[in-house]
C-alpha cells in the first residue's frame, strides 16, 4: 500500500521515466557481469531441473550433500556424454575429409563450367572473384580468432563452475527461499514460495517438454536421414535436435549442415535437396504439432516477446544468451505477476487472449475497461 500511495504523489511521466531509466541500468550492469551472470542462470537452470532427483535421493534417506553431490555428477556425466558423442563423430567424419573436399572441387568446377555456357564468364573470372572475397573474409578472422581464444579461458571456468554453483543452489535452497522471503516481506511469504513453486514448475515442465520434442525430432531427422542413405545419419539427426536450443537459427543450420555432406558424399544434388525438404517436413510437424501438443502452454510468450528477447539475449549473453532467452522471460513473467505495479508487464510478455484478436475485440475492449464510447477515443 505504501509503494501505490508513493507511485500516486508522482505524475506518472516522472514513475515511467525511472522504471526506463532503471531498465537501461539493468541492462547495461548485466552485460558488465555477463561473464558472471552467464553460468549462475544457468546453474539456476540447471539446479531447478535436477531438484526432483535431488529430493527423490534425500527421501532414499541420503544427507542433502550427498544427494546434491549425486544430482551433479548424473547431469554431469549425461552432458559429457552427449558432447563426448557430438566430437567423436565429427573426427570420425574429419577422417573422410580428403574425400570431402574432393568432391567439392569437382562439384565447383561443375558448376563453374556451367556459369561459363549460360553467360559466358571465364571460369578464372569466378576463381579470382571468389577468391578476392575469401581474402577480405580472411583478413578479419584474425580479430575474431583472436577474441574466441582469449574466451577460451573464461569458457573452460565458466564448465568448472557451473557444477560447483548448481551444487550450492541444490544445497542451499531453502536458505535461498528464506533469504527471499525476508528480501520481500511486503509480498508476504505464502506468496514469495508461491511464485518459487510457479517458477519451479514451469521451468522444469518447459525443458522436460524441449528434451522430448528434441528426441522425437531426432528420431524423425534420422530416420529421414537413413532412407535417403545419408551417412552419420544419427549424427546429423541429433546434431540437428540439439540445435532446436537455438530458435529459428537452429533449425537452418541443423539442415544445411547434412545437406552440404550429402552434395559432397553423394553421386546426385536430389540428394541434398531431399535432405532440405525433410526437415523442412520435420520442422513443420514439430512446430505445429510436437511442440505445441507437449510443451503447449507450459511457458505462454506472447511471439514478438520472445523474438525480441532471443535478439537481446544473444546481444547481451552470446550463445548462452539465446539458450536462456526464454526460460529466463517466463522467470521474469511470473515475478512480474507478484505485485499490482507489475502485473501490466507481466500482462504485455503474455500471449493475448482470444478475445484480443477477434474482430470485435475493439469493442471488447471498451467494455471490459468500462470506457463511454464518443468521438475523442481512438478508432478501432
Amino acid at each position: 500500500m505504501k509503494n501505490t500511495s508513493m507511485e500516486k504523489s508522482y505524475p506518472s511521466s516522472i514513475i515511467l521515466a525511472a522504471k526506463l531509466i532503471v531498465l537501461c541500468l539493468t541492462i547495461v550492469l548485466a552485460y558488465t557481469l555477463r561473464s558472471v551472470l552467464v553460468p549462475l542462470m544457468f546453474a539456476v537452470v540447471i539446479s531447478i531441473m535436477l531438484y526432483p532427483v535431488c529430493h527423490w535421493l534425500e527421501r532414499m534417506k541420503l544427507p542433502r550433500a550427498a544427494a546434491s553431490i549425486i544430482s551433479v555428477i548424473l547431469a554431469t556425466l549425461i552432458l559429457s556424454g552427449l558432447l563426448y558423442f557430438i566430437v567423436h563423430q565429427v573426427i570420425v567424419i574429419g577422417r573422410d575429409g580428403q574425400d570431402i573436399a574432393d568432391n567439392f572441387g569437382k562439384i565447383y568446377d561443375s558448376i563453374q563450367q556451367f556459369i561459363a555456357r549460360r553467360f559466358g564468364v571465364e571460369p578464372g573470372t569466378i576463381t579470382s572473384q571468389i577468391r578476392e572475397q575469401a581474402h577480405q573474409s580472411l583478413s578479419g578472422m584474425g580479430k575474431y580468432l583472436t577474441s574466441a581464444f582469449s574466451s577460451a579461458g573464461g569458457t573452460l571456468a565458466s564448465g568448472v563452475l557451473v557444477p560447483i554453483y548448481t551444487f550450492f543452489f541444490l544445497y542451499y535452497r531453502d536458505f535461498f527461499k528464506d533469504f527471499l522471503i525476508q528480501a520481500m516481506r511486503g509480498a508476504g511469504a505464502t506468496k514469495v514460495l508461491e511464485t518459487i513453486n510457479r517458477i519451479y514448475n514451469v521451468i522444469q515442465s518447459y525443458l522436460l517438454g524441449l528434451v522430448t520434442v528434441m528426441g522425437i525430432v531426432a528420431v524423425l531427422n534420422t530416420a529421414g536421414l537413413m532412407v535417403l542413405g545419408i551417412e552419420y545419419a544419427w549424427f546429423f539427426g541429433t546434431l540437428a535436435a540439439i540445435l532446436i536450443l537455438l530458435p529459428y537459427i537452429g533449425v537452418a543450420v541443423g539442415s544445411i549442415v547434412p545437406a552440404l555432406f550429402a552434395l559432397a558424399t553423394m553421386d546426385s544434388y536430389w540428394y541434398a535437396l531431399g535432405v532440405i525438404g525433410w526437415f523442412q517436413v520435420v520442422q513443420f510437424l514439430e512446430g505445429n504439432f510436437i511442440t505445441p501438443n507437449i510443451v503447449g502452454g507450459k511457458v505462454s510468450l506472447n511471439p514478438l516477446i520472445a523474438i525480441i528477447s532471443l535478439l537481446l539475449g544473444g546481444m547481451l549473453f552470446g550463445l548462452g544468451g539465446l539458450i536462456l532467452a526464454i526460460p529466463m522471460v517466463a522467470v521474469m513473467k511470473i515475478i512480474f505477476d507478484m505485485t499490482d505495479s507489475t502485473r501490466p508487464f507481466s500482462f504485455l510478455i503474455g500471449e493475448p487472449d482470444k478475445e484480443h484478436l477477434k474482430k470485435d475485440s475493439y469493442d471488447h475492449l471498451i467494455d471490459k475497461h468500462d470506457v463511454q464510447k464518443n468521438e475523442g477515443l481512438p478508432l478501432d
